[in-house]
């Protein structure tokens, strides 16, 4: 029997997706977790930093009765040449899952076809799928429901964008995405959507009747360089409080942070009172909980 893989949310229902969500809200209540994940290991390769992604996996398993091991790439065998084939053969004979955060989606791909074992994408350069089924658990903690209708992205159409691209189509909401021009959202991926995603022409227009306005940092892990030059296309694409006041009344703000102040947001946006940031970072535990027991346990 093939594993179940979770690249990005090709394969998954919205039934199954809020499974996970609910299962997540319930492990999040209780005050004694069940030991689940007994004597399951996870192994997490990355190439790229992490505070949110590597911790909550981490100690997410652990409370569950399971163990981790942190494996850096450039302390793989594939930093010298290995094929990748070849280690996802050897890492599936040793552990029961396996979390990748690559600067290549191809890597993932390639890893998950030789893989006898559950792949995560933890971030690659084309998806962050862990992020918004945190974002999702978040609205729904505060409203009751995943009657989102509308969401406003403001800035660059990156990973996390992509994401909630494929939530949309999903979850039956609408996606309007303000953005730059030269910025838009991968091609591939939008041609992959159901009508549910409109490229705004103006910040209004996007966060009109919106029930969640989020963004993300402008420059990107080990785009440094492109810093000035984003700041200069990005005037006028910060998210701050002036931004709500044009949502739903009842809307919620998001980041997936980390968060560049005074660029993307406005110096005071992640201490507003519409902002659950620190609620939706939390919320990264008690999902990824729900979907290790999701793919190790059905």
């Amino acid at each position: 029997m093939s594993p179940k893989h979770f690249l990005n949310y090709e394969g998954f229902s919205k039934e199954s997706l809020t499974s996970i969500i609910n299962r997540g809200l319930e492990l999040k209540s209780l005050k004694q977790l069940p030991k689940s994940l007994e004597n399951k290991s996870l192994g997490l390769i990355f190439e790229k930093p992490s505070t949110r992604t590597r911790v909550s996996f981490e100690i997410g398993i652990q409370k569950l009765g399971g163990n981790s091991i942190f494996l850096s790439s450039s302390d793989l065998q594939m930093s010298r040449g290995e094929p990748i084939s070849d280690t996802a053969k050897v890492l599936s004979s040793m552990l029961d899952a396996v979390v990748i955060r690559t600067a290549n989606h191809e890597l993932l791909e390639i890893f998950s076809q030789n893989s006898s074992i559950p792949v995560i994408n933890g971030l690659s350069n084309l998806y962050h799928p862990c992020q918004i089924l945190a974002d999702l658990m978040t609205f729904k903690e505060f409203n009751g429901n995943l009657n989102i209708s509308k969401v406003a992205w403001i800035g660059d159409s990156n990973n996390v964008c992509n994401s909630y691209i494929e939530a949309a189509k999903l979850f039956d909401f609408n996606l309007s995405i303000y953005c730059p021009n030269g910025y838009e959202p991968n091609s591939e991926v939008m041609r992959s959507q159901n009508n549910n995603v409109v490229l705004s022409k103006t910040r209004e227009s996007a966060l009109r009747e919106a029930k969640v306005v989020t963004t993300d940092v402008w420059t990107s892990m080990h785009s440094e360089n492109q810093t000035q030059e984003k700041s200069n296309k990005f005037e006028g694409y910060t998210v701050d409080p002036g931004c709500m006041e044009l949502a739903h009344k009842e809307a919620i703000f998001l980041h997936c942070l980390p968060a560049h102040r005074g660029e993307e947001v406005s110096i005071d946006m992640l201490e507003h009172n519409s902002s659950k940031v620190w609620y939706q970072a939390e919320n990264r535990l008690h999902v990824q909980q729900a979907l290790l027991e999701n793919l190790l346990l059905d």
